[in-house]
């Protein structure tokens, strides 16, 4: 039986992973008591009692809790910005780049931003088959459910007294500084960072992110990208769609799942890349349990909830 301890149990993405967790036979979980929840003693002692840690924490507190680790066997996942880049951390997304195999034998694995998976997930493979070009410049735009924003936007948009402006789409990230921004980069190769637009909605879980490209930015055929995804998304967790819900395609519609699904829309001269999955699934959590699950050599899908 494997030991786990969630360092950060009470935040969204923390919760979330303790629920996939909890009625799973091969693993014990290792809590502390409420009071000694930010009890520097403490979490040391549980991070370096556990097989796996997760950091559910913010940026500098989970830069902390890797510093606490004395032993050479503990795993640590790290689902917070502050690893992303880090060379001693490998990125957290199996399907792309050799990833699986990287994270097979890591002990320091750096989970992927949600906005960030969408957009790696549509960019990274085409960089890697020379069907786009580093240098290209590249917009994208990101709707995500209220979740991703964690507890306090949780609060806000399930107030019944909250703004009326909370009931539309809301554009945020205005500077084009936001922090998924790094890791998009280096993960794809990209040497430019795309005009990112990001946009929170008035549902609970689900992300959609498209990446439009004009096809004379292409050095291969339409077909071409689909089959560069469809032979590179072929299992049960990422996997390639060529249709649209009769010409329409909700962004909440992988809501409370783990996978994530690809499509290609357009035309001869213009196409949308899209991909969609829960922003609290393979966006965050489903993607932390995924990676736990390939570093200890099981089953990758083990307690996660698939699409058929």
């Amino acid at each position: 039986m494997y030991k786990v301890f969630i360092d950060g149990s009470a935040g969204t993405t923390g919760l979330k992973i303790y629920d996939r967790l909890k009625e799973r036979k091969d693993i014990s979980l290792i809590t502390i008591e409420e009071k000694f929840r930010k009890d520097v003693n403490a979490r040391k002692d549980a991070i370096n009692s556990s097989d796996v840690c997760f950091l559910c924490l913010p940026d500098d507190a989970a830069k902390e809790s890797v510093s606490l680790v004395e032993n050479n066997n503990t795993i640590i996942i790290d689902t917070s910005t502050a690893h992303r880049t880090n060379e001693n951390f490998t990125y957290g997304f199996a399907e792309i780049n050799g990833l699986r195999e990287k994270i097979k034998c890591s002990k320091r694995i750096a989970n992927p931003g949600c906005h960030a998976s969408g957009f790696i997930s549509l960019i990274a493979p085409l960089i890697k088959a020379g069907a786009i070009k580093t240098d290209i410049k590249l917009s994208a735009y990101s709707l995500t459910g209220y979740t991703g924003g964690g507890k306090k936007m949780i609060a806000e948009y399930e107030d019944a007294n909250r703004p009326t402006t909370f009931d539309s789409p809301r554009l945020y990230g205005l500077t084009q500084s936001h922090k998924h921004l790094p890791e998009i980069v280096k993960v794809c190769g990209i040497e430019n960072a795309p005009v990112f637009m990001p946009i929170v909605c008035d549902y609970a879980c689900g992300m959609q992110v498209t990446v439009p490209l004009f096809t004379s930015d292409l050095s291969v055929s339409v077909n071409d990208i689909k089959e560069i995804y469809k032979n590179l998304y072929n299992g049960k967790v990422v996997y390639f769609v060529d249709d649209s819900e009769n010409g329409f395609l909700s962004s909440n519609n992988l809501s409370g799942r783990d996978d994530m699904q690809i499509s290609v829309f357009g035309n001869d001269e213009r196409i949308t890349l899209v991909s969609r999955f829960d922003n609290l699934g393979k966006g965050a959590s489903g993607a932390a349990v995924q990676n736990m699950n390939i570093a200890l050599g099981l089953d990758e899908t083990i307690g996660l909830n698939l699409g058929e």
